[in-house]
């Protein structure tokens, strides 16, 4: 059976395995209502008790594409009550109690690279890409990477990200630990399932109180976090790069800059 979560979550039970599947294409670009959806899915998952693991999978060739900074009438692209309404479900996320696999696809970015980071591991497609950047929008990071990022592959190379823009290939996030298998693309669901069971034939509980302790204020830390990267952003979104950043992205070119 199938519960459906607003117009693009779904939920399907596979045993002890919740199957997530986020459906919105073309890209998956993040919304206030798509997360809060995805987050009301994740805490009935939590509630039900039955799951005792997830796979967090979607559709298309995408994973996650972010904000969509070129769509005015999206809640995120038109305002910073947007991004901090955002960032409230991003917190109820990162506060699930049931272990999440992430399959990768595609192009997890920006905010989409944030929602890869909810999870506890990640299962990547050679053609999956992990892309923060928000440089080149002339913006800061958001959705909590700032303290995320660090913490899964360490500062330096979250600064390499942040600060250049890069996109980071499949088997380099491997080696760097931002990915924690790479498989072909035909085989990316059947071996995120796999290692959801292999955390769901444990004991549940013992599993729970595990994770929380390895996890421990990581909610509370995103919540501080997303905090000081929106007062950030809403300093920057008033610039005219940010305005050049956005027709630049979405123009495919590098950025012509004033600085100001």
């Amino acid at each position: 059976m199938t519960k459906t979560y607003g117009d693009h979550v779904t939920v399907a039970m596979d045993g002890h395995v919740a199957v997530v599947t986020l459906d919105r294409p073309p890209h998956n670009f993040v919304s206030v209502d798509f997360m809060r959806d995805l987050a009301d899915a994740l805490e009935a998952v939590d509630a039900d008790g039955q799951a005792r693991a997830i796979v967090l999978q979607s559709e298309g060739k995408t994973f996650c594409g972010g904000a969509d900074f070129s769509a005015s009438d999206d809640k995120v692209a038109s305002g910073m009550d947007g991004v901090q309404a955002l960032y409230a479900q991003a917190v109820r996320l990162f506060s699930v109690e049931t272990p999440i696999v992430a399959a990768v696809q595609g192009a997890a970015v920006g905010a989409g690279l944030g929602l890869a980071l909810v999870a506890d591991f990640r299962v990547a497609a050679p053609e999956a890409r992990f892309v923060g950047n928000f440089v080149k929008l002339a913006f800061h990071p958001g959705f909590g990477l700032t303290y995320t990022l660090p913490r899964v592959i360490g500062q330096q190379r979250a600064n390499l990200m942040f600060l250049t823009g890069r996109r980071i290939k499949a088997e380099e996030a491997l080696a760097w630990g931002l990915a924690d298998e790479v498989v072909p693309a035909g085989e990316l669901r059947a071996a995120a399932l796999r290692l959801a069971r292999e955390i769901a034939e444990n004991a549940p509980l013992a599993v729970i109180s595990t994770r929380k302790t390895l996890r421990a204020g990581l909610a509370e830390a995103v919540k501080a976090q997303t905090a000081i990267e929106h007062r950030e952003q809403a300093l920057l979104r008033e610039t005219e790069d940010f305005k050049e950043g956005v027709r630049s992205v979405a123009e495919r070119r590098p950025g012509n800059w004033l600085g100001r």
